[in-house]
């Protein structure tokens, strides 16, 4: 099979995020005067509940808080942490030779819209890519049905995609649409199972592209 397209989820992926994210929610548990235990971060981590369940989690130590007002405050202090964050290593030269190439791309996030969109926006990435899908529009992972969409708005069979995850969650939605995928766990996630991948790596400058596309063809 010709590899024609790459699907990439976002968060923790094409920018490290999720270390963004987790620190300003490790911040907050420790100014309620608790920790955040990790195993509960990484249960959900690669879905569309890690708000939901820290907030839950909060809630089940039996500390008070107003949930807007901290989702707020979270959203502020996430943005500040990015605001001179790029891409990961090795982002840029994958599109880049995924471009010369010809191969269609797109993204499968299980956040919103208007986050993907702006951080895509903020790092000179959104045009890119010929298609976003988002979990404001479609059930997240570790459902496939990102995954499925991608496919259909990009005309394109199983087969003929790779996809790249940072979470095991993310690589289960990629498999269950029948799509092979590549791992590259970020700094969170680098300890969790990925035996499910078909490609492990550590970083994006491990392997060139045309090495997984001759692998994958």
């Amino acid at each position: 099979m010709t590899i024609r397209a790459l699907i990439f989820d976002f968060d923790g992926l094409l920018v490290d995020t999720e270390s963004a994210i987790l620190r300003a929610w490790q911040e907050s548990f420790t100014e309620h005067g608790t920790e955040l235990p990790l195993e509960a971060w990484h249960a959900v981590v690669g879905t569309q509940n890690t708000s939901t369940a820290m907030l839950a989690l909060l809630g089940e130590l039996g500390i008070n808080f107003d949930p807007r007002e901290l989702r707020a405050k979270m959203r502020t202090r996430v943005l500040g942490l990015l605001e001179t964050e790029g891409t990961r290593a090795g982002v840029r030269d994958y599109l880049a030779e995924a471009s010369d190439r010809g191969l269609k791309l797109a993204v499968a996030s299980s956040s919103t819209g208007e986050w993907v969109r702006a951080q895509l926006a903020r790092i000179d990435l959104f045009d890119r890519f010929d298609a976003v899908l988002t979990g404001d529009l479609h059930p997240a992972k570790p459902n496939p049905d990102l995954y499925l969409a991608a496919l259909s708005v990009l005309r394109v069979e199983p087969g003929d995609a790779i996809a790249f995850e940072d979470s095991p969650h993310g690589v289960t939605a990629a498999k269950a649409a029948g799509i092979r995928c590549v791992a590259v766990p970020n700094a969170v996630t680098a300890r969790l199972p990925f035996g499910h991948a078909d490609v492990v790596l550590g970083s994006f400058t491990d392997k060139p592209l045309s090495d997984l596309l001759v692998l994958f063809e």
